[in-house]
């Protein structure tokens, strides 16, 4: 009987059932078909369909094998989730002598950024240079996200600044990069290149360079931006792409929009896990324990499993509301109700959770009763020794103290609130020695600033400096006293740590005393039409004096006021926040 070798191999092709596959090899050992290509094609198709044991076997067996053996094996690996097999296969295959293809190093390439393996990726980027490969865009791209996927950045970009061709998998993972190492402006700026060379190159950015760029605008802020991007993914039809729609809710929560990260997932027919999770840990940033909670009811409802995120989201609502009791219940459960082992960073929220409530001799006991190390030990602490400077637990504060002072590091805000605790107790020789200590290790606080973003253009403010408004100055300071002087009609009193105009004699631009925020909400209300929402981002925690002076002034102006601050998202209206005074 004839064999069809050529119609087998379509059928392989085409399928991705591993019985076909099977059935394939079956025939091709009747017919004693079994040449290198044949070989090739079955171990592709093994691959393929998650038999990548089944693939290696029959790869084992070769008595000849060439490139697109190796290559269709190491692949496979890295389709099963098994990056080590493609990398140690490409060992082997170095020291067997055959010679890599273009494809080759693509492959084994992609395999180190799964495993953020540089030791590795360096070596076959070398073997790159050797066998004249390193010009091919595909080797150049791979090694563009394998230096991105591996934290080292600027070997990265230096790859993608030598590459005489660039495709938009390229430019993307070169933005992909900046964006998961913290360098949002730097992402921001290269997708602004893109947008210049596409033109003449005929690029057009993909769903994953979409997401990039808005996971940059969420970490830095840019709303503008982002919303540029949300515009263009709708343009390229991406609009039901789930990574993208989740970047979308993040971004919008981050950036001060609550209500459009809502619009996003409301848009969602099912939403999954991702998406779920991402709006509540949205809302709980936003003080809006009530909607988080539901919307974890409502998933649990739909038969969607809560992951260790999930619940840190649900921990911080309780958190940040004052659930106290509601929040230690979903803890003690996480374990035999969701097969979750809770980690550092979920009894650091319910330690910061009890030290809020004044709970502090249960939070100082759960501090004592984790293992933690590292960030997640400096978290935990930092947060009982806040907690000891809301409620003056003087005690406890020096028992922090001490565990934070051991790490060989910048505590500068762990050391603040030290001292903070003892001047709120009244014991200035306390306040005196931490200053002292911290000359003496050279730790400073980091400097308080705020900014505003108008017209994709961000203005920068200091405590006391009001040069960024340029010449709108005197329109800021005026407008502040004016401000002053309609809160005081109300009531405000002030602590003096925040809305004292004390202007120095020829210092145009210094109001001696004014909080960062307070200037760029100033400048907000002067540059703005009015009714628009006013949105101001810091760097530090926002104090409950200009807390209390921006409930007044969202009354006062009739304008919508959100501050993200270096713990959560405050939303002023009407005359109150949606935090409830508790943060």
């Amino acid at each position: 009987m004839f064999f069809e070798s050529a119609a087998v191999v379509r059928q392989l092709r085409g399928s991705s059932d591993l019985v076909v596959v099977a059935s394939s090899h079956a025939a091709f050992l009747k017919a004693g078909a079994l040449t290198v290509s044949a070989f090739n094609h079955l171990v592709h198709g093994y691959a393929r369909c998650e038999g990548v044991g089944d693939a290696r076997r029959l790869f084992d067996e070769m008595p000849q094998r060439n490139v697109v053996s190796w290559t269709s094996l190491m692949a496979g690996y890295v389709h099963a989730s098994q990056p080590h097999g493609a990398v140690s296969l490409f060992s082997d295959m170095m020291v067997s002598g055959a010679r890599p293809n273009a494809f080759t190093f693509a492959t084994a390439l992609n395999a180190c950024s799964h495993l953020s393996d540089i030791e590795s990726g360096r070596a076959i980027h070398a073997r790159s240079e050797t066998c004249g490969s390193r010009s091919d865009v595909f080797v150049a791209s791979a090694l563009v996200n394998m230096y991105g996927k591996s934290n080292h950045v600027d070997d990265a970009r230096m790859v993608f600044d030598e590459m005489v061709e660039r495709n938009a998998v390229t430019w993307g993972s070169m933005i992909s990069a900046y964006a998961q190492n913290a360098r949002g402006h730097q992402a921001i700026a290269l997708f602004g290149e893109f947008l210049g060379a596409s033109s003449c190159a005929h690029l057009l950015p993909n769903h994953f360079m979409l997401s990039s760029v808005i996971s940059a605008c969420a970490s830095t802020g840019k709303l503008g931006l982002g919303r540029t991007a949300h515009a263009s993914v709708l343009r390229r039809g991406y609009a039901s792409n789930e990574v993208i729609l989740n970047g979308l809710i993040d971004m919008y929560s981050k950036c001060g929009c609550i209500d459009l990260a809502r619009k996003v997932f409301d848009c969602i027919d099912r939403p999954s896990l991702i998406p779920c999770t991402a709006m509540i840990v949205a809302s709980a940033k936003y003080g809006l324990g009530d909607h988080a909670l539901q919307l974890f009811d409502e998933m649990l409802a739909r038969g969607i499993e809560p992951n260790s995120i999930t619940l840190l989201g649900v921990l911080h609502a309780c958190n940040h509301c004052g659930l106290v009791d509601t929040g230690l219940l979903h803890l003690n459960s996480m374990r035999d109700k969701y097969g979750i082992t809770p980690i550092a960073s979920h009894y650091a929220s319910v330690v910061d959770m009890l030290g809020r409530a004044g709970r502090l001799d249960e939070a100082y006991e759960l501090s004592n009763q984790i293992k933690a190390e590292g960030d997640d030990a400096l978290m935990l602490w930092s947060s009982l020794l806040s907690a000891c400077r809301t409620h003056q637990r003087l005690d406890i504060a020096v028992e922090a103290g001490k565990r934070l002072a051991e790490f060989n590091r910048d505590v500068a805000g762990a050391y603040v609130a030290m001292s903070n605790a003892y001047v709120a107790a009244g014991k200035m020789d306390g306040a005196t020695r931490i200053w002292t200590e911290m000359q003496r290790r050279g730790i400073k606080k980091d400097p308080a600033c705020s900014w505003v973003e108008i017209k994709d253009v961000v203005y920068v403010f200091r405590t006391g400096d009001v040069s960024s408004a340029s010449v709108r100055q005197d329109e800021v300071m005026e407008l502040l006293k004016e401000l002053e002087v309609r809160m005081r009609e109300r009531g405000y009193v002030g602590r003096g740590n925040g809305w004292e105009l004390d202007f120095e004699e020829e210092g145009k631009g210094v109001m001696v005393g004014v909080h960062s925020e307070r200037l760029a909400l100033g400048f907000g209300l002067v540059v703005t039409p009015k009714g628009m929402t006013i949105r101001v981002m810091k760097n530090l925690r926002m104090c409950r004096d200009c807390h209390e002076a921006f409930k007044l002034v969202s009354d006062i102006v009739e304008r919508e006021i959100v501050v993200r601050d270096l713990n959560r998202f405050h939303l002023f209206r009407n005359g109150s926040c949606t935090c409830r005074d508790y943060w």
